[in-house]
């Protein structure tokens, strides 16, 4: 799934559950100073992140930075491998999420009741990854309204709820917004965040606004993919709905 590949790759993982595999939705961002990854896919991961990068023309070498949505398992489950592959790559997130990637504070939703549900081969490399954090440099702190230097030109949007430091970006010139988790789409709707995952639904609810008054032509998210229909006014939408 591209969407003008030279520029943006839509890279396509699955996740294994018990009724079948959970397609995420990870993006490559080619730019000429190499190459940007944002989000990481799910711990056990990194061979079939691997291929996919691969199959979209990117070598690991290649690697410049990795943009962390936030904090969530299935987001930042490949951070550590990567780091070990390419020593020097670069993390970016958002402010309030640094206490958690750092292992200041541990994170929100993965709970002993979470961990449980791991197999045992699954839980050795989260809690591999947790030891491994602390040690990861974060090269840049991003903070709402950053205009990142990719792609044209990358707005970042604080959309707090699902966790406290969670981010969108609004890439201005293609009118794309990577939601991330603070959308979803459900039998080829757009939706706002699951609220068994989003400890603060009415803050998420609330973040919805600041989408508002976006000229968007394409939503992805990272559960769900791509929604195309009216995105504008479909967004504006959930967000009254939320009020």
């Amino acid at each position: 799934m591209n969407i003008q590949p030279i520029d943006i790759t839509i890279l396509h993982l699955n996740i294994p559950t018990p009724t079948g595999n959970s397609p995420i939705y990870p993006v490559m961002l080619r730019d000429e100073d190499g190459i940007t990854l944002v989000d990481t896919g799910m711990i056990g991961q990194f061979a079939e992140l691997q291929s996919a990068l691969e199959d979209a023309g990117a070598k690991l070498h290649e690697l410049k930075r990795i943009i962390i949505t936030h904090q969530d398992i299935d987001h930042i489950g490949n951070l550590g491998a990567l780091v070990e592959a390419v020593p020097d790559v670069e993390i970016w997130a958002h402010a309030d999420e640094i206490p958690y990637l750092q292992g200041k504070l541990p994170l929100i939703k993965f709970t002993p009741e979470r961990r449980a549900m791991l197999a045992p081969p699954t839980l050795e490399l989260a809690e591999q990854l947790l030891s491994e954090l602390p040690t990861l440099p974060i090269a840049r702190i991003l903070e709402d309204g950053d205009m990142l230097p990719l792609q044209g030109g990358i707005q970042v949007i604080h959309t707090p709820g699902h966790t406290p430091g969670h981010i969108c970006l609004y890439f201005r010139e293609k009118q794309f917004l990577l939601a991330a988790d603070e959308l979803r789409v459900v039998d080829d709707e757009l939706v706002g965040p699951a609220p068994p995952a989003t400890p603060d639904m009415p803050e998420a609810l609330r973040s919805l606004k600041r989408l508002i008054g976006l000229n968007i032509d394409t939503v992805l998210c990272y559960h769900g993919g791509e929604y195309t229909q009216a995105a504008s006014e479909r967004v504006a939408e959930l967000a009254e709905l939320g009020e």
